[in-house]
């Protein structure tokens, strides 16, 4: 099967903006909804986004936090959700459905990074339930809306996929000994392989997903990380043979915001972009380098995490 991964020229790199990408593009009357919207890359995300016109809605864990981040910013709303909570996630998207509207850009962004050992909802381990079973849950259950608008949904991933592929016999770290960053580079891959799937099977629909690896920012998501930590991750990042520098805010939410609205990706899906471009396949053994590990781009494996994902949350829109 041909692959779409390889870039295709978009014009944009690793110091486009999210104005740059956004330039001449007009999104009045488009309702887009971001995960973790009024804080670090989600906060710039809204801001680009309601900056084109778009109405953005930002589901929020703290919503009175959400409100006075996004204070002065016209055309955005704030609600409640916990992608911890999956009785959280069920009622937000019931009361959206609710409101009759459909979705036109859908940004999961929300997300923990390197996160001490923490059980959520049944024992789950908290990297995998948040950055990917909240946001499958939620896509799901916002499906009808996802659908009537033919909507573009981009799942924030992380080159901190190349850590690792999917613990497919122990995803919650039941088993094994727990490791932060490992269960952080299952998170992160389960994002690109969310994107894939969704992509195969919503594509009828003129649903097109996409995952994408923002870059290097300095923002609260090491939050958890004690300074040594970062220091020895700063290291290791800035020594990579690929690293093409840290990035602004606005240069880190570009790709997101560039992947959600190029006219140069209509008719694609299903890929992983960095640098406001597609990626390219990563060399094996790569770590926290530039471009797509294998495991993150294969059809066979984001077919299992969904069925996976599925059984656990017990939600699919596309179960016959």
């Amino acid at each position: 099967m041909t692959t779409q991964q390889h870039a295709i020229g978009s014009g944009f790199g690793v110091r486009s903006t999210t104005s740059d990408v956004l330039a001449g593009i007009d999104l009045s009357g488009k309702l887009a909804l971001v995960t973790g919207g009024y804080s670090g890359l989600g906060l710039e995300t809204t801001r680009a986004l309601a900056g084109a016109g778009a109405h953005v809605v930002v589901p929020a864990r703290r919503r009175s936090t959400a409100v006075e981040a996004l204070g002065g910013i016209e055309g955005v709303e704030v609600a409640e959700l916990d992608l911890a909570d999956l009785d959280s996630v069920r009622a937000f998207a019931e009361e959206f459905l609710a409101s009759g509207r459909g979705i036109d850009i859908l940004i999961n962004n929300a997300g923990i990074m390197a996160a001490p050992e923490t059980r959520v909802g049944p024992g789950w381990e908290a990297q995998f339930a948040i950055n990917h079973l909240g946001h499958y849950a939620l896509t799901n259950r916002l499906w009808p809306a996802i659908a009537r608008s033919g909507a573009r949904v981009v799942s924030v991933s992380s080159n901190g996929h190349q850590l690792s592929d999917v613990h497919w016999d122990d995803p919650h770290f039941e088993r094994h000994a727990y490791d932060k960053w490992q269960a952080y580079g299952q998170a992160k891959t389960a994002n690109a392989l969310f994107a894939l799937h969704l992509d195969a099977q919503g594509r009828n629909a003129g649903v097109r997903a996409f995952s994408v690896h923002p870059g290097t920012i300095a923002t609260q998501l090491g939050r958890h990380m004690s300074p040594e930590e970062l220091a020895e991750l700063t290291e290791t990042i800035d020594t990579s043979p690929t690293n093409v520098g840290w990035k602004t805010p606005e240069e880190g939410a570009a790709t997101q915001v560039w992947a959600a609205t190029s006219p140069r990706l209509a008719g694609m899906g299903g890929v992983y972009c960095e640098d406001c471009d597609i990626a390219e396949p990563a060399p094996e053994g790569t770590e926290l380098g530039g471009g797509v590990s294998a495991w993150a781009t294969d059809p066979e494996r984001a077919a299992r995490l969904w069925a996976l994902s599925a059984e656990l949350t017990g939600v699919d829109a596309f179960a016959s």
